[in-house]
């Protein structure tokens, strides 16, 4: 199924409907740049046609395009290292130079209002210093301008794509409808219209949706796909995992304000809430196949895949199901899911400085597979040596295992933890086992120091050193996890 909001998306700015004097600004802009070198942020809500005005500029202008997600790559250096390295590309057309225009690459950075406190670890600042000191031509795309740090905003031009008006949305629609070859009564159009309140991109998914049930298109038709412009993530949920048919899942995808890679993460995480063997299996497939269209999103950065990542997210996932299901279920948000929660903060500066690891890499490669052995608290003597470890307290066991923060079972686990932080005796307890998980120069079969008691100044227990050095060149470089393995 091809996705009509792809197929038509506007390949120039003068097609670009609704939003005129927008549009003409974002012209200008791109036509002067070589004069201010500024970045521009182009904001409003979702589905007005902020991204697609951006390519359509491009286009126009013979610019190459470069699109990186901020919501994806937050961190400072990530941000540094692909938006900075971009803006100061010259592209395989040609130079850098003020007078050629057809070599000039646009950088568009979407979600660039998705950035912000601590968690992020200096990601607002970096987009700040790459749009300043640019080479290239940069569109920030945001749907809330003032969620953006009001640094970059005063580092930047600023063009507000207001909703898209029902007057405007019908002669897209009647457009799509003649080269699909779909017949339509003038009222049916009018009906999605309305119905999707200066939204363009979820009135052309309305129209996909009812005109693929039946070619000729009518009020009533139109009446049995109508439905509120958007849906939250949790009846989505509700949707996929429990009610609706792969066919109905893909279209509520649609309808959520979410990108195919958030909502894979949510699916995810909330599939064994509801199903379990034979089904559990065959969803975990189609993620596996989501997740794989959305790496080849991450290396060509060709968001047109996007659709098939939706389609397996979505529609496979439904499709897994073996029937209905009933009932109600706590979801539950990623257990990774980007936040500038405080509690964050603290699990992965507790990862990072435990275990030598820089902050990236404690939240990419080491706590997933802390979380993996600890899903739920289970197994319980391995969630509290972690807990003990990490000196974890409830709300950073609830993030790390998923598990409620009030419950019995987390606090019991807290408690567990400080007896044994406060005994310094961990025994061979699973992953944490094997080798003493408390503190940092400790060897199995040594009593532990508490308070300074019985430290080696010199730190001179030669032969534990030396097994431990042997037991390092056994891990295959994985320094640090042997610690816990």
């Amino acid at each position: 199924m091809t996705d009509w909001t792809e197929k038509y998306r506007p390949s120039t700015l003068s097609a670009v409907r609704g939003n005129d004097k927008a549009r003409d600004a974002l012209a200008e802009w791109g036509e002067t740049w070589d004069d201010h070198g500024e970045a521009v942020v182009v904001h409003g809500r979702p589905g007005v046609g902020k991204t697609s005005a951006a390519h359509a500029l491009a286009a126009d202008m013979g610019w190459e395009t470069v699109e990186l997600n901020a919501s994806d790559q937050r961190t400072a250096d990530v941000i540094e290292r692909f938006a900075g390295r971009a803006s100061k590309n010259a592209t395989l057309a040609g130079s850098t130079g003020a007078d050629d225009t057809g070599g000039r690459q646009l950088v568009i950075l979407d979600e660039a209002d998705n950035i912000h406190g601590n968690y992020d670890r200096g990601g607002a600042s970096a987009i700040t210093r790459v749009v300043k000191d640019a080479d290239q031509p940069i569109v920030l795309i945001a749907n809330d301008y003032y969620e953006m740090s009001r640094g970059l905003r005063n580092a930047c031009r600023e063009i507000e794509f207001r909703d898209v008006s029902a007057r405007s949305i019908v002669p897209v629609l009647r457009n799509i409808c003649r080269r699909e070859e779909v017949d339509f009564d003038a009222d049916a159009l009018d009906r999605i219209a309305e119905v999707n309140d200066g939204d363009l991109r979820s009135a052309v998914n309305d129209l996909q949706a009812a005109a693929e049930a039946d070619r000729t298109l009518t009020v009533d038709d139109v009446v049995t796909s109508d439905r509120d412009r958007s849906l939250d993530v949790f009846p989505f949920l509700d949707a996929v995992l429990k009610e609706e048919s792969a066919e109905e899942a893909i279209q509520s995808a649609y309808r959520v304000d979410e990108t195919p890679d958030d909502l894979t993460k949510w699916v995810a995480e909330n599939a064994p809430k509801v199903y379990d063997g034979a089904e559990l299996a065959r969803a975990y497939d189609h993620l596996a196949n989501a997740d794989r269209w959305l790496g080849r999103v991450r290396a060509s950065q060709e968001y047109g895949y996007w659709r098939y990542a939706t389609d397996a997210l979505a529609g496979g996932v439904a499709a897994a199901r073996d029937g209905s299901k009933g009932g109600w279920t706590r979801f539950a948000r990623p257990q990774f899911w980007p936040s500038s929660d405080a509690t964050a903060d603290k699990v992965v500066q507790a990862v990072a400085e435990r275990g030598g690891f820089s902050i990236a890499t404690a939240r990419r490669e080491i706590l997933p597979f802390i979380a993996a052995m600890t899903h739920h608290c289970k197994p319980r003597d391995l969630t509290v040596a972690m807990a003990a470890y990490y000196d974890f307290d409830e709300a950073a066991v609830s993030f790390v295992t998923g598990s409620g923060e009030t419950t019995n079972k987390v606090a019991s686990i807290v408690a567990d933890a400080e007896e044994l932080r406060e005994s310094a005796m961990v025994e061979e307890s699973g992953a944490f086992g094997g080798r003493s998980t408390l503190g940092d120069g400790e060897r199995d079969g040594d009593a532990p120091a508490v308070d300074g008691e019985g430290d080696d100044p010199a730190g001179s227990d030669v032969e534990s050193d030396a097994e431990d050095d042997a037991d390092a060149d056994e891990d295959d470089g994985q320094a640090g996890l042997s610690d816990f393995m």
